[in-house]
């Protein structure tokens, strides 16, 4: 006599199981990660009007310096904060650096720079009545006071 098989046998499902277990075990940690690389695009974003302001003032020259949080583009109270920026403050040379917030316990309270450069590899310093033009921007470097871990920073800011 010949019988029909009808449906799968406890082996098999057993299998899927496992292998659905398997790829949760190794995407899980994969999709955490990138969730926080993409809330930390919105802390990148904060910065991006500070970087905006600083590369105009660099370029127009004026005849007083900003000094320290004076670039106009901080973020230092409470009403300014957004859901993932605590604060954003600048040096008197420019230096950007946002502080992190309801992101993920692994970066809350971290900090991410922006450095102005004068080249390459230089940090730019800022004189007073003198135009300058900057080569470009340095992001999340922990030599410039970047705590921020890099695999959650974006591709565009690893130093």
């Amino acid at each position: 006599m010949r019988t029909l098989q009808k449906g799968f046998t406890l082996i098999e499902l057993m299998i899927v199981v496992a292998i659905i277990g398997i790829l949760a075990a190794v995407a899980l940690p994969a999709y955490q990660d990138y969730t926080i690389r993409a809330k930390m695009s919105e802390v990148i974003l904060a910065m991006s009007s500070c970087r905006t302001s600083i590369t105009e003032v660099y370029q127009s020259g004026p005849s007083n310096a900003p000094g320290a949080d004076g670039w106009g583009c901080e973020v230092t109270t409470a009403s300014q904060q957004t859901k993932y920026v605590s604060a954003v403050h600048t040096d008197p040379n420019g230096v950007v650096k946002a502080t992190v917030q309801g992101i993920s316990t692994v970066v809350n309270t971290s900090v991410v720079s922006l450095l102005p450069l004068s080249n390459a590899t230089t940090a730019s310093t800022f004189t007073t009545g003198s135009s300058q033009t900057l080569y470009g921007w340095r992001c999340g470097n922990s030599g410039d006071g970047t705590t921020v871990p890099a695999k959650y920073l974006p591709g565009s800011c690893r130093g």
